[in-house]
């Protein structure tokens, strides 16, 4: 057994830290460009009176170091060799999400927007498994050189982790002589459809609520008539690109359905383990980051002539983070490895409560070591001069939105019982 991480994995971050201090660090120092990642970051990035919503010269910065990381062939490592991409594993993601997390922020890797250096494409891998020949085409490459942009219409106002009693209906309904659907609803949280083309827009079109068959999903153009951007969800994060949209009377060709017809929460299930190991990864490096620099200032301060670090007070409670850090890490890491081991439909069969594990602990220690992080460092802990707070009101909503903590501990649950899973009886 070694635990040792493959030597090319350890080669390619350092090439990517190497990229990052020659590339992507200048161009934050470029223009006052700290200022979206100083205390002024939440300001700079939002446009307050714009709705909240992401100031264009900082979706901009976002997406000059995206194309860098593109030319320096970082940014598509995840995805297929036919996508521009090296076939990157579930292991060396998480890997790769961790050590740019446990930098701290920077144009590198600030996943308050999905951004980072090496991305995440969860709609790429949609396409690939679900979409038919004419939408591979299309929007594939599309995507990938921001032709396209793709929300994501599942939660609603009335609905939200059980997607299976949605109220928005999908019915048959020819016009202009052409055969297609007529869709009406409201979605909640559809992340980024201030600058989308399209919304991947899930709903009921057979079936009885609480079926999980009888959900359809369609590309609707985001400019279809009848889809209407109602408000934007404030959040504790700002800014914010989470609107309510509705959707009436929206008429779509047969063309536009996503997959196979009664199947679309196959589509929303795609991608979920892989993109919640992901964000683990990401809130555990986020947390070592925490802890390592509470360790630091510490040692660096004073009180009543003595290092700040001799206290218990400050020890233990540091000692528990790191040792649930380092805990994690290990089930990370073995999990993301097994991940690699089986075909994808396998995961949830097998490995789908480890998954949760690793998601809902490393969302709730995040949020403990960015807490801790801030009464460490006291009154300068607090405010907006160290980023502490910026991750905690980061990585608070993933205890929520990436599968409620209470969600995935069900889902583990099922498997320690027998209620699902390998075991079940």
């Amino acid at each position: 057994m070694d635990f040792n991480l493959p030597t090319d994995l350890v080669a390619y971050l350092a090439r990517l830290d190497a990229f990052i201090e020659a590339e992507i660090r200048p161009l934050q120092a470029q223009h006052d460009n700290e200022r979206f990642f100083d205390h002024r970051r939440e300001w700079a990035r939002t446009d307050f009176e714009g709705g909240g919503l992401p100031r264009p010269e900082w979706e901009a910065l976002l997406l000059q170091a995206r194309q860098r990381a593109d030319q320096a062939g970082f940014y598509r490592f995840s995805l297929p060799e036919a996508y521009g991409g090296a076939g990157g594993g579930n292991l060396w993601m998480a890997v790769i999400r961790e050590h740019l997390a446990a930098k701290g922020l920077g144009l590198f890797n600030d996943l308050q927007n999905e951004h980072s250096v090496v991305g995440n494409f969860p709609v790429i891998v949609m396409l690939r498994d679900f979409g038919s020949p004419a939408q591979q085409q299309q929007f594939i490459h599309g995507c990938l050189d921001g032709r396209y942009r793709i929300a994501f219409g599942l939660t609603e106002p009335g609905h939200g982790s059980d997607a299976t009693h949605m109220d928005t209906r999908a019915v048959r309904e020819q016009r202009h002589g052409r055969p297609g659907w007529r869709i009406d609803g409201e979605k909640m949280w559809t992340t980024g459809m201030h600058t989308a083309t399209h919304c991947t827009l899930f709903a009921r079109s057979s079936g009885a609520a609480g079926d999980a068959r009888g959900i359809t999903a369609f590309l609707v153009p985001a400019d279809a008539p009848g889809v209407k951007i109602e408000e934007y969800l404030w959040t504790f994060n700002m800014p914010t690109d989470h609107p309510r949209v509705s959707f009436t009377d929206v008429w779509v060709p047969d063309d536009a359905m996503f997959g196979a017809e009664g199947r679309g929460l196959a589509l929303a299930q795609a991608f979920v383990h892989e993109n919640r190991i992901r964000q683990a990864a990401s809130s555990l490096g986020a947390a070592d980051y925490c802890v390592r620099e509470s360790v630091r200032h510490a040692r660096q301060r004073r009180p009543f002539g003595e290092d700040l670090a001799r206290n218990q007070g400050i020890q233990f409670p540091l000692v528990e983070l790191a040792t649930q850090v380092e805990m994690l890490r290990l089930l990370i890491r073995q999990t993301a490895w097994q991940m690699d081991q089986m075909p994808h439909p396998e995961v949830e069969k097998t490995l789908s409560d480890k998954v949760s594990m690793c998601n809902y602990w490393a969302n709730r220690l995040v949020c403990e070591a960015a807490d801790r992080a801030m009464q460490v460092h006291g009154g300068i802990g607090y405010s907006r001069h160290k980023p502490f707070e910026h991750i905690y009101r980061h990585h608070r909503r993933y205890r929520i939105t990436e599968g409620s903590e209470e969600i995935q501990m069900r889902k583990v649950a099922g498997f320690l019982f027998g209620y699902m899973g390998p075991n079940k009886f």
